[in-house]
Parts: structure tokens; C-alpha cells; sequence
């Protein structure tokens, strides 16, 4: 197995900055995209399980104004084969002192890359353990 194949991490990088602009965008047509539609598809976010892409579709509708503003500190994306990945992204949301992580599972379908599952966190106040590599 591949891991890290120049080409497919260059795709899902891609995949990833998109999904970042959609989400800063609230562009809520372009973050379905991203997602599986599939019943198997699973978001757990910083307040909420959603189980099924039509509930996270469902989420994403309700939230009124969208995600809010951060910056991304760091994303780390690891690729195995042509068709599988993993990205994980270390965050801040502007005027916040905690810091989020996103890891999201991109699987590559004929439809192109989706999130198959994700999952949204923060460190709790205070608890900002950054490590450098």
C-alpha cells in the first residue's frame, strides 16, 4: 500500500481547503457535497451525534449563520492507497481562546472524495496542549 501517494494527497488537500471554504462560506449546498449520502455517514460535532447524511444535512440547514469564524492552525492529512484518507485539523475560532480539532475520513467514491465520518472537538479552557513535531 501507497501511503501518502503525492497525487492522491494533492486531491484530498484540495478536497479538504474546499470543504474549509464552504464551511467559512456557509455555503450549505457545497458542504452537502462534500458529505456521503449515505445512511452510514456520521458527524459527531462540538454539541451533537448525527447518525445518516440526512441528519447532518438536516443540522446544517438548522444552524442558524453557520459555523463559526476560525483560523486553522495546523492540518495534518494522511493518505493510504488511492482511495482512503484521514485529516485532521487543529483549530481556533476568532475571539476564543479554546482550540478545536477536526478529523474527518475521506473515502473516494465515482462521485469523487466525501467525509465519511467526522468528528469536531474543543480542548477544554486552559487545556491548549499543543505539541510540535
Amino acid at each position: 500500500m501507497i501511503i501518502n501517494d503525492p497525487e492522491t494527497l494533492a486531491a484530498v488537500r484540495a478536497a479538504v481547503d474546499a470543504y474549509e471554504a464552504a464551511l467559512m462560506d456557509n455555503d450549505v449546498e457545497a458542504l452537502d457535497q462534500v458529505f456521503w449520502n449515505d445512511p452510514r455517514t456520521v458527524r459527531y460535532g462540538v454539541a451533537e451525534n448525527l447518525y445518516g447524511f440526512e441528519a447532518i444535512a438536516a443540522f446544517r440547514l438548522e444552524r442558524a449563520g453557520g459555523s463559526p469564524e476560525r483560523l486553522r492552525l495546523r492540518t495534518e492529512i494522511t493518505t493510504f492507497g488511492r482511495d482512503f484518507a484521514i485529516a485532521n485539523v487543529e483549530f481556533q475560532r476568532l475571539g476564543a481562546n479554546r482550540t478545536g480539532r477536526q478529523t474527518q475520513t475521506w473515502i473516494r467514491l465515482d462521485q469523487g472524495w466525501k467525509v465519511a465520518s467526522a468528528h469536531v472537538s474543543l480542548l477544554a479552557e486552559g487545556l491548549d496542549q499543543r505539541v510540535a513535531r
